[in-house]
Formats: C-alpha cells, sequence, structure tokens
C-alpha cells in the first residue's frame, strides 16, 4: 500500500515537473519581442503625410517658390535689383500678405482721392490720408486760396502711371517707406471772386508728375497707407 501511494508520489511530481518545463518553454517563444511589436496600450503610428512631414528639399523648394513669386511681382511695378526690390522683399518677409502691385493699386486710389479732396478744400477727406506734417501743409495752402478768394473746379481724367520709384525698410522698427511716381491727368480751373479764370482751361487736360511717399508699420492692425512727403 506504501508502495502504491509512492509511486503515485513519484508521477505527479513528474507531471508537475514537465508542466513547469513546457510552459517555460511557451513564455520563452511567445514572450519574445522582435521590435516590431506594439507594447500594450501603444498607439500605432500615423503615416507619414505630405501635409505633416515635409523634407528639407520640400521646405527650401517652398521658400524658393515664394521668393520667385515676389520678385516676378515686384517687378511689375519696381525694379527688382538694388535698395528699392530689397526693401520690398523685406517688407513681403515681415508682412507675407504684402504685394507690391496691390500697393499700387491702392495707391493710384488715393492719389485720386487727396488730388481732388485738394483741390475741392475738402479737408476732412483729407484728414485720414495724410501724416500731421503734409496735412497742416495742404490746410495751410487751402486756406490761402480761401483767403484771396480763390475756387477750384476740377475733374480727374486717371493715371496715367504709377510706379515705385524706391523704397526703404527698417528691421528694427518695421516701419516702410515707399516713394511712388505718378504721372497723373486732370482738368483744373482756378477762379476769383468775379468768377473769372485765373488760372487753367475748362477745355485742356492737364498732366502733372508727383512723387509721393508712403509710410506704414509693417505687421499693423492698421492697413492704412499714410502720405508723408510730397514732391514733383
Amino acid at each position: 500500500m506504501k508502495t502504491l501511494e509512492m509511486d503515485d508520489m513519484t508521477q505527479l511530481i513528474i507531471l508537475a515537473a514537465i508542466a513547469i518545463f513546457v510552459l517555460w518553454r511557451l513564455k520563452n517563444v511567445l514572450g519574445t519581442r522582435t521590435g516590431y511589436e506594439r507594447m500594450p496600450g501603444e498607439r500605432p503610428e500615423p503615416a507619414a503625410t505630405p501635409s505633416r512631414r515635409k523634407s528639407g528639399f520640400e521646405v527650401i523648394e517652398g521658400t524658393a517658390n515664394a521668393d520667385a513669386a515676389i520678385d516676378a511681382d515686384i517687378a511689375r511695378v519696381a525694379d527688382v535689383d538694388g535698395e528699392t526690390g530689397e526693401s520690398l522683399r523685406r517688407m513681403a518677409r515681415a508682412e507675407p500678405g504684402f504685394r507690391p502691385s496691390e500697393f499700387v493699386d491702392g495707391a493710384k486710389q488715393a492719389y485720386e482721392m487727396i488730388l481732388m479732396a485738394f483741390e475741392t478744400g475738402d479737408t476732412r477727406a483729407l484728414r485720414p490720408l495724410l501724416s500731421d506734417e503734409v496735412y497742416q501743409s495742404f490746410v495751410a495752402a487751402i486756406r490761402q486760396r480761401e483767403t484771396e478768394g480763390l475756387t477750384v473746379e476740377a475733374r480727374f481724367v486717371g493715371v496715367k502711371e504709377a510706379r515705385i520709384f524706391s523704397a526703404m525698410f527698417s528691421d528694427e522698427d518695421r516701419e516702410a517707406d515707399i516713394e511712388v511716381r505718378f504721372v497723373g491727368e486732370l482738368v483744373s480751373v482756378v477762379r476769383n471772386a468775379e468768377h473769372q479764370v485765373v488760372e487753367g482751361d475748362p477745355n485742356e487736360i492737364r498732366r502733372q508728375t508727383d512723387l509721393w511717399t508712403f509710410t506704414r508699420k509693417m505687421g499693423s492692425n492698421d492697413p492704412n497707407w499714410v502720405l508723408t512727403a510730397t514732391g514733383g
């Protein structure tokens, strides 16, 4: 009886040893990580897309394309080379939405508005478009006309030419100055208190050339350029 019990115990010990050995082997095989499995809780790495990952070559190419686009835009209204072209490029870097050709389009509209407001003596229309110094000089000329009893009749015909003559940009305070050369056409007549024509011809289109400087701080919330200097 005791011998049978001993045999049973021996068999149980052997079976237990075999089971432990099998489990150990399974653990060694199934538990081995090759480096490609994800750890528990890991999320799969998203596939790289063009919008998420860009090579250095793509970044360089994008910058080059942007510079080429700005140069092409500058060439439409100014000289690309020299200080003027470089200043305009720096303005575009300081304010990516800036386009010299669009600036010139706006300057042409401002040129007409300012000329006509000055001719007709509309100081209220002039105020937001001019610097303090230019505004005071315009108002002084208008007041002088009024003192002498002179009135102006004017009709704007159009801008024959508008091109950036020079440009300067300060990286320190981000202030931009752009000088535009305008060739405008208008009909202007000055009459005295007796309504007699003392200057101009109502039937003649007069052509005049002006060099105006507009100033603005790039990146400012105020999109308006202000006339800061005038010349001919």
